[in-house]
């Protein structure tokens, strides 16, 4: 990463450069829910993430790996980050089993017994061939007891120690290591002390927004980010609200995903200027204007509020294509501004803008 200016980057990897902060539509089946790769690229997306779980249950890596990858499987030629698998382990909890080795599930589809190792996790992703890989991890639930987040972050950074070691293709994909220890802040150190110590070219931090208060995860933000290399990438794992990603700016974080934009843009909510807006309320019935008036994208270019609302009352696919091209494109645009706000060394004054317009006054408020 090379830093430009107050937590300005760039990163480099070899299927294109990612100015940051940014943020990262989610692919998790090899595809950004409804939104063709170019209609990505019409709005600028620089970096997609897909799903190391899911892929690994269907179509299988050895699958993408025939065909030329997961670039070329899903014709996109700009960089990819694939996560580990972790966060599966977190959420199918009533179908797992954790061990040292590695966690033992079921399949989601069809019930199967599979496993999925730190050395498995690698040999899936360098399969893939992303440009950037997750190492595996345990990601704890919220809340959780001291001693279990303790146990849990030390099997973390064993597995990540074997995930450097069984790494086939270092030069052409980055591993990136994720800091674990819940909500307290002892454990956050040692689980930076640790990883860092390990020299990964970039640090995700898990086990947040898991289900904990706004400003509790905000907190944890203030006294972790600061233990992580200033010239390596910073990335905030799951967080894709508007305030939660302008306070992580401020924060000093660089890299950020989530599917917040495009799940609720399928039950017809949408973020614009003004705050959040549900297109399927019946005030709306008869409103021929854009979702959002002060928007550039293809969605309120085109289309009304009317129309929208009609095709989401009627389960119509394209109808779900407009409201995540819009949800997208506003979350896009809003990193872009960040990034023009940190230029002109402006940032908490944009946030308190933005704020002010979309109605958060109180983070736990959050979308």
């Amino acid at each position: 990463m090379q830093a430009v200016g107050r937590r300005l980057g760039r990163i480099y990897t070899p299927h294109g450069v990612i100015e940051t902060p940014t943020f990262m539509p989610v692919g998790t089946q090899a595809t950004v829910k409804t939104m063709s790769p170019e209609e990505l690229k019409a709005m600028d997306a620089r970096i997609i993430l897909s799903n190391t779980y899911h892929l690994f249950i269907r179509p299988g890596h050895d699958l993408i790996r025939r065909a030329g990858g997961l670039h070329r499987f899903m014709n996109w030629d700009r960089p990819i980050l694939t996560d580990s698998g972790g966060f599966q382990v977190f959420s199918l909890s009533n179908m797992r089993k954790i061990t040292e080795e590695g966690v033992e599930f079921r399949s989601h589809l069809n019930g199967d017994k599979l496993f999925i190792s730190p050395e498995k996790a690698m040999e899936i992703q360098n399969a893939l061939g992303s440009d950037i890989m997750m190492a595996f991890d345990e990601c704890p639930p919220y809340p959780a007891t001291y001693d279990y987040v303790k146990q849990s972050l030390e099997r973390t950074t064993r597995w990540a120690e074997r995930c450097l070691k069984s790494h086939a293709r270092k030069d052409e994909q980055a591993l990136f290591a994720i800091v674990q220890g819940g909500m307290y802040e002892d454990l956050r150190k040692q689980s930076a002390a640790e990883l860092t110590s390990m020299d990964f070219p970039g640090y995700a931090i898990g086990g947040l927004s898991v289900g904990e208060p706004k400003h509790t995860m905000f907190e944890v933000l203030d006294y972790t980010t600061p233990l992580l290399p200033a010239d390596k990438p910073r990335y905030l794992m799951g967080v894709g609200s508007p305030d939660a990603l302008i306070e992580g700016s401020i924060r000093g974080i660089d890299m950020f995903d989530c599917v917040l934009p495009t799940r609720i843009a399928r039950n017809g909510t949408l973020m614009t200027s003004e705050g959040r807006l549900v297109v399927r309320n019946a005030k709306y019935a008869e409103d021929f204007g854009p979702l959002d008036p002060a928007c550039t994208c293809y969605t309120c270019a085109n289309y009304s509020r009317a129309y929208i609302r009609h095709l989401i009352k009627a389960d119509e696919t394209f109808g779900i294509r407009l409201t995540t091209y819009h949800n997208l494109h506003f979350l896009l645009r809003l990193m872009e501004d960040v990034r023009q706000a940190i230029r002109d060394d402006r940032l908490l004054d944009f946030r308190d803008e933005f704020f002010a317009r979309y109605g958060l006054f109180d983070n736990e408020k959050g979308f």
